[in-house]
């Protein structure tokens, strides 16, 4: 009998020793990034108030599934249907709602209350929950994403 595998199967020791050391190193970082000792440096909340970038143009909005797997989405002001989003459609909507409102309801808040969106004076365009403080950056996910979004805040007669 052929033995074809005679080397030994283990792992450098060195490298066990640089793999932790990286994990170490990534975690104090992240923490130190969590806990405030080092700033993070991509705050677009923080960039925009830095720069007085104010809100060009904002609606209340509530996101709303429908029993056929669709999600329609009204103007918190006036109740007026602003988009339905068919089941199956609106990938990035459904996943940036879900992260939102998996915040909510970890914290006992349903659906009534709205979000707002934001398009900012440089073009950004932000997703905020004022129940949770919680925002999503639309912008930042390309302008496919950012198009879906920015229908949102046009008038029915734009």
């Amino acid at each position: 009998m052929s033995h074809a595998h005679d080397h030994d199967p283990t792992v450098p020791r060195g490298a066990l020793i640089a793999a932790a050391a990286l994990l170490l190193f990534t975690l104090a970082l992240t923490g130190a990034v969590k806990w405030g000792l080092i700033p993070q440096s991509a705050n677009p909340q923080l960039a925009r108030s830095e720069a007085q970038i104010a809100p060009q143009v904002q609606r209340d909005l509530r996101f709303a599934d429908q029993e056929d797997g669709s999600v329609m989405i009204t103007d918190a002001a006036t109740g007026e249907t602003v988009k339905v989003i068919g089941f199956g459609e609106g990938g990035f909507v459904r996943a940036t709602m879900r992260r939102l409102a998996k915040t909510r309801a970890a914290k006992g808040i349903g659906s009534e209350p709205p979000f707002t969106l934001t398009l900012w004076e440089n073009g950004a365009l932000s997703l905020r929950d004022p129940e949770t403080g919680r925002e999503a950056e639309i912008h930042g996910f390309g302008a496919d994403h950012s198009t879906i979004f920015a229908e949102m805040l046009q008038e029915p007669n734009a």
